[in-house]
């Protein structure tokens, strides 16, 4: 902000001269400080006792900002002046200088722009992490020991944004940076913040197993659409409609799009890979293969089917005990991303051959266990996903006015370090307790076996910081665009399909329906990302 003028909430620009126009009245001067005019209420105007150099200010804005109106050395014009629609400069000496335009004030995300490129980073970070994850367990590494490690950094990710955006530039009444709220008595936002980490980390927990049961892909795509139908209509009405309807649920149609051709996607790929089997078994016709071989083809089918748990009236375990997946023909040596290590017999990414061989190393088995337990996890997850941004929205914005009067609304960056923590408490209580009653027949561990796992600990890490940074860049968007809009990010299986197919080869060697099918949806999405960000309005501060 130069000398020459000042800005209103709505953006338009006042300079001196503008105001001695249509005021000619006014002697005003030059200073460093701003006082911005509230249009709610008509202010008075206090002037000092200088006989030669009458300077301005607010009686409203003195008594926030802590001044006293009646103080020695000030008096009231006898006139009460309106000027409610006049934005101007005052004079004061530098002790009475509440908001000063050399003064470095917390950072915030006001643009529409940075808004926008705030949602597009927590689009890639946190449609990222998941395969992180996703990773992980397909290498064999137990889903507590990773999501221990994923939840350290994820608080470290807040507690580094606090101390740094939250930390910028000196404190004010109005806007207080991190460590002076977390003295101020603004418990029931923070309670909102803490119910907002609670419903996050159960998702995110019941998604680690969706994603072995059901798949990255339609895991993301379900819960995501789930979030966006309850989530945005919850934070549009919570925002007090400042996205525009017209343009926001149409976003939210083109989710449910995109959802219906995930699903045909998923389906039309389950149909190939049975076309795949049925070749398979095919080219073996009339010659005779062996007792575990011919379970192998049905293993597979159970795999596509996910209820089978007893093929000829034998476990499924004792018949993959001895299945011997190197004796197949069919084999490539390449980099083995999943393993991390290069094997000279590994089955072709996309053959039958490949899920017996994914089955046989990964922690969280899926052979027989039934989809109602994966599907049920990510509708629970989805709900769960739909509830902390709106609980995140009441904690920093305060729309059921619970705190008390003079209370600062809880600025971003402390509100998410609330909700951080209380996210780490819950992961850190429940994998502790998996640890030794595990959930899905995993085996049974202890902390000091975590501790010695180091074993993709880099990459668990990892995944805590994308995940939390993802969340903090979401808020950040939010706070700016409106939390209806930021949901714009639950498009994230946009970038973890990505992901699925570049690391874990999902849709490959797939018929050419399914192709089509997974480019429309991919498509619906970028279209739903565009609506609902295009949604965005400008919070009012």
């Amino acid at each position: 902000m130069g000398a020459g003028g000042a800005t209103s909430a709505t953006g338009e620009v006042y300079n001196q001269c503008q105001i001695m126009d249509s005021h000619p009245g006014l002697d005003l001067e030059t200073g460093a400080g701003i006082i911005l005019a509230d249009h709610s209420r008509v202010p008075r105007v206090v002037a000092t006792q200088a006989p030669d150099s009458i300077s301005y200010r607010l009686d409203k804005m003195c008594s926030q900002h802590g001044g006293d109106p009646s103080r020695e050395g000030w008096s009231v014009v006898g006139d009460d002046r309106d000027l409610s629609d006049i934005f101007f400069f005052i004079t004061l000496p530098p002790t009475e200088r509440f908001i000063s335009s050399d003064r470095l004030r917390m950072y915030v995300v006001e643009s529409k722009g940075g808004a926008i490129a705030c949602m597009l980073l927590a689009l890639l970070f946190l449609g990222t992490w998941p395969a992180v994850l996703t990773l992980l367990e397909r290498r064999g590494r137990l889903p507590q020991h990773t999501y221990l490690d994923y939840s350290i950094t994820n608080l470290l990710a807040a507690v580094i944004i606090a101390l740094t955006f939250g930390e910028i530039g000196k404190s004010t009444p109005d806007m207080p940076n991190f460590l002076t709220q977390l003295s101020q008595d603004n418990w029931p936002s923070v309670l909102f913040a803490m119910a907002g980490g609670v419903v996050l980390s159960l998702g995110n927990l019941s998604t680690q197993y969706a994603w072995a049961l059901v798949g990255l892909s339609v895991t993301e795509v379900i819960s995501s659409s789930i979030t966006v139908v309850i989530g945005t209509t919850l934070n549009y009405f919570l925002d007090d409609r400042i996205n525009r309807a017209e343009i926001l649920f149409p976003g939210v149609g083109c989710f449910l799009i995109a959802v219906c051709l995930a699903s045909a996607v998923h389906s039309s790929n389950a149909a190939d890979n049975k076309v795949k089997l049925q070749n398979l078994a095919s080219e073996h016709k009339g010659v005779e293969v062996s007792f575990f071989y011919s379970h192998f083809i049905y293993l597979v089918y159970g795999i596509l089917s996910r209820n089978t748990k007893f093929l000829f009236g034998i476990p499924l375990q004792l018949a993959t005990r001895d299945l011997e997946v190197s004796t197949f023909s069919e084999k490539v040596g390449s980099d083995d991303v999943e393993n991390g290590s290069v094997s000279s017999a590994k089955a072709k990414v996309g053959t039958a051959e490949f899920l017996v061989q994914l089955e046989k190393r990964r922690s969280i088995k899926v052979f027989g266990k039934s989809t109602f337990i994966g599907l049920a996890m990510t509708f629970f997850a989805g709900v769960c996903f739909s509830l902390f941004s709106p609980a995140f929205n009441l904690a920093t914005n305060d729309q059921w006015h619970t705190l008390k009067d003079g209370v600062p609304h809880l600025a971003i960056y402390t509100a998410f370090f609330y909700f951080s923590v209380s996210c780490f408490v819950l992961a850190i209580i429940l994998n502790v307790t998996f640890l030794y009653y595990p959930v899905l027949n995993l085996p049974k561990t202890s902390f000091k076996a975590y501790l010695n796992d180091w074993n993709g600990r880099g990459w668990a890490l990892l995944a805590g910081l994308l995940c939390g940074f993802g969340n903090g860049l979401q808020f950040m968007g939010g706070q700016a665009a409106g939390y209806a809009a930021a949901d714009a990010v639950q498009a994230l299986p946009l970038v973890s399909t990505f992901w699925g197919i570049l690391l874990f080869g999902e849709y490959r060697k797939s018929s050419r329906r399914t192709y089509i099918l997974l480019v429309s949806m991919l498509s619906m999405f970028i279209v739903a990302v565009g609506v609902l960000m295009a949604s965005s309005g400008h919070r009012k501060t």
